[in-house]
């Protein structure tokens, strides 16, 4: 082989390497792109809030079928998910088992959501007081302490006063653990007022 036929094949395989390196990241071409199944793409579909001429009431979306409950809406439990008994009253105690567990996931979202408000202490001297002078209520008060433990839960899921309803953010199983930390904080302080001695 000579010295030329050497360097026409380099010429060859380095221009090679090119050509091939360039198609390897995709080349420009005016014809479609090749579908394996292109039903998937082109088949006749019906898109949300779309009219309809098939259906006689002119809509391509259909009612559910009467009777129909969404996953998770079933709530047989009225006392669980109101704090309301089958005679609509507030229910005395809590529906669930109180535990460590339940107290501890209370003691969370209170921080998250009651805090702002009614302080770690449940005074109602948290920052909106402090900075906004927002008038909020104590846990502590004689009022309060009277609250069955689901007029809480009612508080907290409709608001009362300045206080809007936590019904969306706060799922059902997150307010009665708040009520249960409530309940704790409650007992904390009358724990603490009976252990101190009185001033003569």
């Amino acid at each position: 082989m000579t010295g030329r036929t050497r360097r026409v094949l380099g010429a060859l395989a380095f221009t090679s390497i090119f050509a091939l390196g360039g198609c390897a990241r995709g080349c420009t071409s005016s014809r479609p792109p090749i579908h394996l199944n292109p039903s998937m793409d082109d088949q006749p579909k019906v898109r949300p809030q779309t009219a309809s001429t098939f259906f006689y009431d002119g809509a391509s979306m259909r009612q559910p079928v009467p009777g129909t409950v969404a996953i998770g809406g079933l709530k047989e439990d009225a006392a669980f998910f109101t704090g309301k008994g089958a005679d609509e009253q507030f229910v005395a105690t809590i529906p669930v088992t109180v535990d460590e567990a339940l107290v501890e996931r209370g003691r969370q979202r209170y921080e998250i959501y009651c805090q702002p408000c009614h302080d770690a202490r449940g005074d109602g001297r948290g920052i909106l007081f402090q900075r906004g002078n927002v008038p909020t209520a104590t846990f502590h008060q004689d009022k309060i302490l009277n609250y069955s433990d689901g007029q809480i839960f009612d508080v907290i899921t409709n608001g009362v006063g300045l206080m809007p309803g936590y019904r969306w953010p706060i799922p059902p199983a997150d307010r009665w653990a708040i009520v249960a930390y409530v309940r704790q904080l409650q007992r904390d302080r009358l724990a603490r007022a009976a252990a101190t001695p009185a001033r003569p």
